[in-house]
């Protein structure tokens, strides 16, 4: 078996879904991480009041010790199966998100956290869908199902149908796509996924840049339509090429710093602990 890799992550704000976990909530109580004082009248709990913050208060008002309350939260991974997805160059991109996910299932679920899985090209994909469970091996079957899964359809409308299934409680939704998507439909779906902590990864590969010449011929495939196009490249259509997959990314990357997170950059091979990293806000 494959080295299962693990991937450290932080929510961004506190978590509040009345079960017990590994991150800061926004519930307090009499257990669990210091958080601060309050007064004792707001927090009549004799077993929590501390003599030395009550000594040190001039008007003589009792204190007691509040604690933050630990929660769970649910993971979910929005994956585009859209023909695009189905690219070689580098790697196979649909063997990076495989990786992604099986990484990320293991991880949620070794920390009592739940994953979930939905994989969408024009409509939402019901054999790829695995509603969040904190069964590990659930998780991880689902995630390397997509691995032998088959991209298709020249769109990936079928996520705004997940976006709806998951809406609810706040959640960690990583949305995984190579954006190859018209702005306005990047919108709408960025603004269905607001409520929650939304992490673009965005599939990218160097064969993209890499193989594009100077100067000469080459044969273009679009993958959504099927289409084949002979292209004679010359060095300023290759400038503009690749000035407009600039553009492309920062307006990506405007895009999601409006909703929170900035996008993540998985090219050629998956690195867990760049994007541990990421997730941590280091």
């Amino acid at each position: 078996m494959a080295e299962l890799l693990d991937i450290a992550y932080r929510p961004r704000g506190r978590v509040s879904n009345g079960a017990v976990g590994a991150h800061g909530g926004v519930d307090v109580g009499g257990i669990g991480v210091f958080r601060d004082h309050a007064r004792f009248i707001q927090y009549p709990d004799a077993r929590r009041i501390d003599i030395r913050a009550t000594m040190r208060d001039p008007t003589g008002e009792t204190h007691v010790r509040r604690f933050e309350q630990r929660n769970s939260i649910d993971i979910y991974a929005l994956v585009d199966l859209s023909a695009s997805m189905g690219f070689t160059g580098a790697a196979r991109r649909l063997d990076l998100v495989a990786d992604l996910c099986v990484a990320l299932g293991y991880s949620a679920t070794r920390i009592g956290d739940r994953f979930g899985l939905a994989a969408c090209d024009e409509t939402l994909r019901g054999d790829l869908l695995l509603p969040a469970t904190r069964a590990r091996g659930a998780a991880m079957e689902a995630a390397e199902r997509l691995r032998s899964a088959e991209p298709r359809g020249a769109s990936a409308q079928g996520l705004t149908e997940a976006a709806g299934l998951i809406a609810g409680r706040r959640k960690l939704v990583l949305l995984v796509s190579d954006f190859r998507w018209p702005e306005r439909f990047a919108a709408y779906l960025f603004g269905m996924l607001a409520q929650h902590d939304l992490a673009p990864i965005l599939i990218g590969d160097s064969a993209e840049e890499r193989d594009l010449p100077q100067f000469g011929l080459v044969e273009l495939d679009d993958l959504e339509s099927g289409a084949r196009r002979l292209v004679l490249m010359r060095p300023s259509l290759r400038r503009r090429w690749l000035a407009r997959e600039a553009e492309r990314r920062d307006a990506l990357r405007r895009l999601a710093l409006a909703h929170g997170r900035p996008p993540f950059v998985i090219s050629d091979a998956f690195d867990a602990a760049a994007l541990s990293r990421h997730l941590l806000g280091l």
